[in-house]
This record gives structure tokens, sequence and C-alpha cells, in this order.
């Protein structure tokens, strides 16, 4: 892939999925490194007048009002990020670590933060090479920004903590020794416009997003075998109707399913087996496509965070001030991943019915549990099981994070948007939705095989099947399952259904 050059105002979502999942390479724009160190002299000039600006020449948090001494300005700024790195948890995915990386850098480049561009240099020198910082998940209450997780990052830069060379976690100053490196020796303002930011909560959303989208579109496929395994009514699909009801998503899912059963001979017209299907098939349009709407909602405001400057005091050099307000604020970011959060568990509540269409013989002509030695042989009872507890976990991480709120910083903080919360709820919400997605994808192929529906079936919904059969082949007898389920969980991570 070409080299991205980043400018701090035209990053794509699509790109931050390129540079932090698979590698390609950034480069700093000439034009906004200028602005950056216009944004610098600027700081600079504060500090040689002595001018009291909140986290320049002040303390943080409620040590706003203590003034910092010219000399001590530079400790000001490391021990500030010694004292912030405090997470604990679990250690972010790389792909994550290095957005956060990236996208911190690209909102720095706007030159509204007062750093100067050989810290960005550093940063962007290390995201090429690999170099990711080790960020604990847990921490950060979402305002004033992601100020622990964030300073777990700007440890690599200070020659302080752990990051990740090749694929192990190593002492930062071994690997700065290696590159022939020395650490970055941070100046005023510098640490501050480094972790006053919301850039962790919104790279782990942002995954959660992109990932979910990907599974949306691949859970319509899977929707699409059930339908020709249940042999559902595809009337439910006619342009007239969702014409009637113009939601956006509605009718996006109506007619993709218009377009995955094209030229299927298992689905049935109303009346031809019964007059209508229960709700998981007769109302997955509506309910698919609210979720739809939701996830473009999220798209929306990914598109905005990922170009913004979010830290504090922001700095306007043309005009020779700097104010120090509020863009650190998660909340944004924190309601559109509860409604993330929302919409990917409603994605796996539907799922989750519909594999019960599927194992239940009371709500189908197939056989009972999708095994023909019932009694001997459990078949696919106990996969719905392992789907109705995710679906009810999901259910209690769906709980918005985004209506609490703690006081910090001896009140000074005294409202904060636990975005990053929920940030981490969806991505494990995601995880959770897809394999409640994998065992409906396995259940639809057996039940296809069980009425012999393969040389009916619609090309898209044909090429799903063939793909999960190469890896996971027919139930004939009882076996183990977690394997075929995880399986079956890969083959949609890979994103293997999309056009």
């Amino acid at each position: 892939m070409k080299e991205l050059s980043i400018d701090g105002k035209h990053l794509t979502i699509e790109e931050v999925v390129q540079v932090s999942r698979f590698g390609r390479q950034v480069t700093l724009d000439p034009a906004a490194v200028e602005k950056v160190e216009k944004s610098r002299e600027f700081v600079d000039a504060f500090v040689r007048d002595g001018r009291k600006v909140y986290g320049i020449t002040t303390g943080f948090g409620k040590f706003s009002e203590v003034t910092i001494s010219t000399e001590d300005l530079k400790t000001l700024q490391r021990n500030l990020i010694l004292s912030h790195a405090a997470g604990v948890g679990d250690i972010l995915p790389t792909h994550i670590a290095r957005a956060v990386m990236l996208l911190r850098t690209n909102a720095l480049l706007q030159g509204n933060s007062g750093i100067r561009a050989e810290v960005l240099e550093r940063l962007v020198l290390f995201l090429n090479k690999d170099i990711t910082p080790v960020i604990p998940e847990q921490g950060s209450l979402g305002a004033s920004g992601d100020l622990a997780p964030l300073a777990h990052m700007v440890l690599l830069l200070i020659g302080e903590g752990e990051c990740i060379c090749r694929g192990s976690i190593s002492p930062v100053k071994s690997v700065l020794k290696d590159l022939a490196l020395e650490p970055i020796e941070l100046q005023a303002k510098e640490g501050l416009a480094l972790i006053n930011g919301t850039q962790v909560m919104t790279a782990i959303g942002l995954f959660a997003y992109a990932d979910a989208r990907d599974l949306f579109e691949q859970a319509q496929v899977v929707y699409g075998m059930t339908m020709e395994a249940l042999r559902g009514i595809a009337d439910v699909f006619d342009e007239r109707l969702h014409a009637l009801r113009p939601h956006p998503g509605q009718i996006y899912t109506a007619q993709t399913m218009r377009e995955i059963l094209r030229e299927s001979e298992n689905v049935t017209r109303q009346g031809e087996l019964r007059v209508q299907d229960a709700y998981s098939l007769r109302c997955a349009p509506q309910v698919h496509g609210a979720s739809w709407e939701a996830l473009e909602h999220v798209r929306q405001k990914l598109e905005i965070e990922i170009n913004a400057v979010t830290d504090n005091p922001i700095l306007f050099p043309e005009d020779l001030d700097a104010i120090s307000g509020g863009n650190f604020h998660g909340q944004p970011m924190a309601l559109a991943f509860d409604y993330l959060c929302i919409a990917v568990s409603e994605m796996a509540n539907i799922s989750e019915r519909r594999i019960e269409h599927l194992v239940n013989p009371v709500l189908s002509e197939l056989p009972a549990f999708l095994t023909q030695h019932g009694g001997l042989h459990s078949g696919f009872m106990i996969a719905q099981y392992t789907a109705a507890a995710l679906v009810s976990e999901n259910k209690v991480l769906s709980h918005p994070a985004s209506v609490d709120s703690i006081p910090s910083s001896a009140n000074q903080e005294d409202h904060v948007s636990m975005g990053t919360i929920a940030a981490r709820k969806a991505l494990k919400i995601l995880h959770n939705t897809r394999r409640v997605i994998a065992i409906e994808y396995l259940c639809a192929a057996q039940g296809i095989d069980l009425h012999d529906g393969y040389n009916r079936m619609a090309g898209r919904t044909r090429a799903a099947y063939d793909i999960l059969r190469a890896r996971i082949p027919f139930l004939d007898e009882d076996r183990y399952l977690s394997p075929d389920i995880e399986g079956a969980a890969d083959v949609l991570a890979a994103g293997r259904l999309l056009v």
C-alpha cells in the first residue's frame, strides 16, 4: 500500500484500519508540520513572558492555580506522565494501541496543541517500525481525555515502561538503545498535549464499529441461509412494503435480502406452505435495519472524532489566544458507543431466536436439534444454550456506561463520560454476537442439508455454505462442538462472506 500522509483533518476510518491492522506506513504532511511548529513558537512565547496558562505554566486539575517556575516545566511534564500511567487490566490489542498512536498524532497535527514536530515524528517512527506501547485497558474515566492509557503510550517516548517489539514485550529503554535513539525530553505543554484526548476510547470504538459493520453484512447472508433452511416466506422483502415505512436501514436490509436470495428455490411465497412466519424471520428487515442505522450514526461520530482537536488548553496562534475548554470530554462518543452496544446486541437477540426455530421441531419441519438420531445424539441442543447465554450476557453489557459519572480531581472534574468503558463493552458484545451468528450459520447449513436444499440455494447463500463446509463437515453424529463454533466465528471474523 502507498504511504499515508496525515494532516489532522482528512483521516478516514478505513485508513485507520489499514495502518493499525495491516501496517500501512505513515508520513506527516509538510504543511501540517509547519502549523505544528508555529503553534510551538506560541507556547515558547508564553513561557518566556511568564503568562499564566493552564497546563503550560500551572499544575493540572485541582492544581491549576499552582504556578510552576520556568526551571521546573520539564520536570512537570515528565511527572505528569509518570503519575498518570496508572492503568490496570489486560493490555490493549496491538492493532488498537497502534490506532491510539495514529489518532493522537493526527489530532496534534492540526497545530492547536503546542507540541514539537519532533515528538510527532517519533510517534510515526514507532508506528512504521511496529513498536507499540503496552497500554492497560482500564483506568480511563473518559473525560480530561483518556489520561491513564494515553500516559502509558507516552512512556514509549520518554524511555519508560514496556513496549511490544517484534511480537514480544520488552523494556522501552532496551528498544531505544537497539535503535540508537535517545528518550524524548518533554517540553512545556507537551505531556499534557499527548494525554489529554479521546483517542483510546475512539480507537477501541472504531474497531468495534468496523468489525460490527462487517459482521452485520455477513449476518444478512446467514439470515438468508436460515430463510432457506426454514423455507421462509420471501414476500416480507417486497420493495412496496418497505417504501411505505421508509426508514433507510429497513429499506437497505430488505433490498440486500432480495439480492442475497435472488433465484433461491428454497424460500416460499405467502400461502404456499404457511401464511406468515414468526417475527425473527418476518421482521428482520425492521430489526436488522434499525441496527444498520445505529451503525451509520456511530460511523458519523467517528468520522468527526478522528479528525478533531480534543486536548486542553487549545491554542489559537493566529489570534494570540489560548482557551481552556472541554474538548477532551468523551460524552459524544460515549453515547455513540452505548448505542453501538445496543445495536450489536440486537443482532444477536434476533439471531438466537432464529436458532431456536432451526432446532425446535415444534417450530419447523426439521428434525429435533438438527440431528437424525435424536435421543442417542443431542445435535445442536446445547449450541442453542450457548447462544442464549451469550445473548443474556450481552443484555447485561448493554447497560449504558454513559449514564454514570463519578467526580475526580477533588471535584474539579465533576462530570465524566465513561466513554472508554462503553467502547470496551462494545468490543465484548461484538465478540459474543459473532459467536451467536456463527451458531446460526452452523444450524442453517445443517438445516439445508437435512432437507436436501443445497441445489435449490441462491448463489450468495450457496457460496457461504461452501465456505463453511470446506472447514466444518455436516454433523452426522455428536462431536466436540466448540471448535465448530469457533471455526465458524473465524470465518466471520475474516470477512469471508463479504462480497
